[in-house]
């Protein structure tokens, strides 16, 4: 986004206020945990997530309305939509899969901002335009029969919004709108959502949990109660919600989260060797797939690299699909049907399909993958279901997990919390976040730019230096522009501002 864009409607994108945009009061000084006490750090993020599923019990209620209203719209032949933006983009086209995998048919649709190819990396900018929500909900085909499910972690998302505030005017069939702030705060702070909530024509369901366990990362217990919500509506119907909802805490309480520790130690020593790691996931690559796409952003690490873009920096993982015999094969065994693409290059020329097709996770990746980096090693990071038992293997070091649980959903979900904690942990290791702050944020759309100035803010206020928001915001512009690949746009604007407060201080005397 623009600066003269961003400073004409900041305010909108000013966030700080919502609760999942808040530092979680258990994990502040999470990096140095995980430095300290990795078990700990473990142990700490697996209570903050299953504190987040016993708030849900709440909800439960309203999660049967919804359930109740995808059986009445499929019993009527319509169809359902599923729409999200970043991480609840990627647990909607999770929910197609698994919705496809049980029942295979193609009743339920899914798209998220950007298109599908968003699921391998963001598209810059897509989620801060209503209008864009509207036209793809339409350009899938989208009608009065149909019933869109939409989830937004933070309530305000505009994308996801105007997707909402269309299928509200289109259908017959109200479109439910999930998120995971409290009402009150959304009607206060942010004048979109209120709108929403307060349209009679829209079913809401509020899943608040309170902050995430890294501040701002949503895609950690957000996008969790999200697609367990979505999930037990629309794939595991068999059981009432609140039954099937402790069924799942169960799982996640004994499940042993510690032995992730020498699997996050390894991939960290692999990294600081200058060698890179290849995922393998034999039966859960879209779970690992938006993992692994979500550390791009939220830690400013190269994204997957695209096949039309030699020269790109390579990334620190990459996904391969082993039973996939090329591009096409693995598009589709990942999502079980062929990827779609807004072919809008008018406004991003990254919505083709040519730019789609040309991602490679086929097993040919491997090879594909050895050239980019110039013969350096590869560590396979296998990831499969052997029995019922999910077995992870990484240069020698092999533990498996065993599942209480058959339902697929809730295989998903537990391996997404242990690669959320995974990841995150890693990340603290490598320095990639300070406390609970996301320093390495990118600033590229609103909601970002205005995080990142945020986290300077709190690290000045810290320090004892007040600086005005705008003056960071003007800052945050003006050092984005050269900042480098080894740069974190948060504490180079911190450090800028430390360094004009010493000379200030220099000039008194």
């Amino acid at each position: 986004m623009q600066k003269a864009e961003f400073l004409k409607t900041y305010k909108k994108y000013q966030l700080g206020n919502l609760p999942t945009e808040q530092q979680h009061p258990k994990t502040r000084g999470l990096s140095a945990l995980a430095r300290t006490d990795l078990s700990a750090a473990i142990a700490t993020l697996k209570q903050v997530d299953l504190e987040a599923l016993h708030k849900v019990k709440g909800a439960t209620d309203r999660i049967e309305d919804l359930r109740a209203a995808v059986q009445r719209v499929l019993n009527s032949d319509g169809r359902i939509f599923l729409c999200g933006c970043g991480a609840t983009g990627r647990l909607s086209l999770l929910s197609e899969f698994l919705y496809r995998e049980k029942y295979a048919n193609d009743k339920v649709i899914s798209f998220m901002a950007g298109g599908d190819v968003a699921l391998v990396h963001s598209l810059e900018g897509f989620e801060d335009y209503p209008d864009l929500g509207e036209r793809h909900l339409m350009q899938m085909g989208f009608t009065e029969h149909d019933l869109l499910i939409a989830s937004t972690e933070g309530g305000e998302t505009p994308f996801v919004i105007g997707a909402t505030e269309a299928a509200a005017r289109i259908s017959k069939h109200s479109p439910f709108y999930l998120y995971c702030n409290p009402d009150v705060v959304l009607m206060e702070q942010v004048e979109r959502s209120k709108q929403v909530l307060q349209n009679s024509a829209i079913e809401k369901i509020e899943l608040f949990v309170g902050p995430m366990g890294l501040s701002g990362s949503t895609r950690m217990q957000a996008s969790t109660v999200l697609q367990l919500a979505v999930g037990m509506a629309l794939v595991e119907t068999d059981q009432p919600v609140a039954t099937l909802l402790q069924e799942f805490i169960d799982e996640v309480e004994r499940t042993d989260f510690l032995a992730l520790a020498p699997f996050i130690k390894k991939e960290v020593a692999i990294y600081e060797a200058g060698e890179h790691v290849m995922y393998m996931p034999r039966d859960f690559a879209i779970t690992v797939f938006t993992d692994t796409t979500e550390r791009s952003p939220t830690f400013s690490l190269p994204s997957f690299e695209n096949n039309l873009y030699t020269g790109a920096r390579p990334s620190l993982c990459y996904i391969l699909i082993p039973s996939a015999n090329d591009a096409s094969e693995a598009w589709r065994q990942l999502l079980l049907r062929d990827p779609h693409a807004l072919e809008w290059g008018a406004i991003d020329p990254q919505t083709t399909s040519h730019y789609l097709d040309s991602f490679d996770f086929s097993k040919n990746s491997l090879e594909l993958r050895e050239a980019r980096l110039n013969n350096k090693r590869q560590y396979l990071f296998e990831i499969q279901l052997r029995g019922e038992q999910l077995a992870v293997s990484l240069a020698g070091i092999e533990h498996e997990w065993s599942l209480s649980t058959k339902r697929s959903l809730f295989r998903h979900t537990l391996l997404k919390l242990l690669l959320n904690i995974h990841s995150t942990l890693l990340m603290g290791l490598m320095g990639r976040y300070e406390s609970n702050i996301m320093t390495w944020v990118t600033a590229t759309n609103g909601k970002l730019i205005d995080r990142a100035t945020r986290y300077v803010q709190i690290l000045l206020h810290e320090r004892n230096i007040q600086v005005d928001y705008l003056d960071i915001v003007e800052r945050v512009y003006q050092l984005k522009e050269n900042l480098s690949s080894s740069d974190c746009i948060v504490m180079k604007v911190l450090e800028s501002f430390e360094d004009s407060q010493k000379g200030m201080k220099a000039n008194e005397y």
